[in-house]
């Protein structure tokens, strides 16, 4: 049986206090890295730490930042460094508000902007010196099936999240003679938060109950269910071992077969 070891690596799993970013750390901890922790709700942070430590007894820790905050990524990117020297950055952040590209505020496309592709420039920034250095580092973008095909009302984020899987590529081309790869997951519909509201706002725009909402959902994947936050956080685990040392600037779909393009 085929086992991931992580020791003597460390993480940085950004928006990690929920939904896939959570089952993330929690999978990195399990695999015997050290975690460092990064949300902008401290309190969560320090009961989600305590969960960690009692599983690999290790060095864990945390960083508090705001994602709307550039200077507060930036402190928190420069404080895991210093203390904590990760060696794998997962890139991870809450999508934008749903609603079709045509109307949606410019407001909303900077601020996606900003809190995707920017901080996610900022991390990265911040990691690759050192992983240059050991020569080893695992960058992993959580992103979503949008990058592949554009889907239905989600306007702004379809944009945005096309942007960073070409960032996340051309990334790939330019670190992979040092050892480092990156590497996208598409996690198709999950069961988090972002997607209780996904699914409310459907509701309410289209007059359907929740249930009508899900099952039409549901009907569009082929596994006939949503994804459990922990199988996405299964590839993450996998692309971060030296077991993907030769997968680089590619995407993972996690999605039960929704995406009709392969």
């Amino acid at each position: 049986m085929i086992q991931i070891d992580l020791k003597g690596q460390t993480a940085l799993v950004c928006g990690s206090t929920a939904g896939i970013g959570r089952a993330i750390a929690l999978k990195m901890a399990e695999a015997g890295a050290n975690v460092v922790l990064c949300a902008r709700n401290k309190e969560k942070l320090q009961s989600l730490l305590t969960e960690i430590d009692a599983i690999n007894g290790k060095a864990n820790g945390y960083v508090v930042a705001d994602y709307t905050d550039t200077v507060q990524v930036s402190a928190a990117a420069a404080l895991a460094v210093n203390q904590f020297s990760p060696t794998i950055l997962v890139n991870n952040t809450g999508g934008p508000p749903a609603g079709p590209a045509n109307s949606a505020p410019l407001e909303e496309y900077l601020n996606a902007f900003q809190q995707h592709l920017i901080n996610n420039q900022i991390m990265s920034s911040a990691l690759i010196p050192g992983m240059k250095e050991k020569g080893w580092g695992r960058i992993i973008n959580i992103i979503s099936t949008s990058v592949k095909a554009p889907l239905p009302n989600l306007g702004v984020s379809n944009t945005i999240r096309g942007a960073v899987g070409n960032w996340s590529k051309t990334l790939a081309n330019e670190l992979g003679s040092f050892g480092i790869t990156v590497n996208n997951i598409l996690p198709g519909a999950t069961g988090t938060g972002r997607l209780t509201s996904i699914i409310a706002n459907k509701s309410s725009k289209q007059n359907k109950t929740i249930e009508e909402v899900e099952n039409k959902m549901l009907a569009e994947i082929p596994a006939g269910r949503f994804a459990l936050p922990e199988e996405p956080a299964n590839a993450a685990i996998f692309l971060a071992s030296d077991l993907a040392s030769y997968i680089n600037g590619t995407n993972v779909v996690v999605d039960g077969g929704r995406t009709a393009s392969l």
